[in-house]
């Protein structure tokens, strides 16, 4: 049967794919993904044929992947971070009541919330949240929603796509929002360019990470009531000290 690997490769090294994902890759006879994420792989993978498109064609690369895997070919259709998670493995799957000769087998990956959180220490030991601060699918009011649920139930929270050009303060709204719940001191931090070059990271608190300008490229971490510092690492306990 005709094969389609939807690969969530992971922040972007080597080193931070699964054997998986790699596996699936060095079988593929074409690799397509968005330009971003394929520019950060195929130093890896010099030999493949690589189809890409830009920002928002999310359609029309998964119909390229499904094509081409119809046409007898094994294909990598490429995320970075997990495969399902804001990822392609969904659209993949809804695309494919059209080409039921395709067998699509998703691999998941490691995403930026994971990657990150250990970067800055066990952030996420707990119950969390993952919320996405892009209205390019989701209507504003209901993000703003989501993160006000999110903030009641005193979740640690980890936020994608925090801001961009054209949403410049949507972190600074998000903030205002779980201030309304979490005091200023809450323990916050963020990664940008996880396992990447130009890798960055800072821990701060909530009433400061209001007035930190972030790019697209930076995942945030804002801590629960029980969130603290220990030896320079931000730790959410899971209560082991209860048993």
């Amino acid at each position: 049967m005709n094969k389609l690997y939807v690969v969530g490769f992971g922040p972007g090294s080597r080193e931070g794919m699964t054997i998986q994902a790699q596996t699936a890759l060095n079988s593929a006879d074409v690799i397509v993904g968005y330009t971003v994420y394929t520019e950060l792989i195929k130093k890896y993978f010099l030999e493949k044929n690589i189809y890409s498109t830009a920002m928002r064609q999310e359609r029309d690369r998964t119909e390229y992947a499904l094509k081409q895997a119809a046409e007898g070919r094994d294909v990598c259709l490429v995320c970075s971070g997990d495969s399902q998670l804001y990822g392609m493995a969904g659209l993949a799957l809804e695309l494919s009541a059209a080409y039921p000769e395709v067998d699509i087998e998703i691999i998941p990956g490691v995403t930026a919330a994971f990657s990150g959180g250990a970067i800055l220490g066990s952030p996420l030991t707990h119950d969390f949240a993952v919320i996405s601060l892009s209205d390019l699918l989701t209507p504003i009011e209901k993000i703003y929603k989501r993160l006000e649920c999110a903030a009641i139930g005193d979740f640690t929270v980890v936020l994608y796509n925090p801001s961009s050009k054209k949403r410049y303060d949507y972190l600074q709204r998000a903030c205002e929002i779980m201030l309304e719940y979490k005091p200023a001191e809450t323990i916050c931090g963020y990664v940008k360019n996880i396992g990447r070059e130009r890798e960055e990271s800072k821990i701060t608190t909530l009433g400061e990470l209001k007035k930190i300008d972030v790019d697209m490229f930076t995942t945030v971490f804002i801590g629960n009531s029980e969130t603290k510092l220990i030896n320079g690492k931000i730790v959410t306990p899971r209560g082991y000290r209860h048993e």
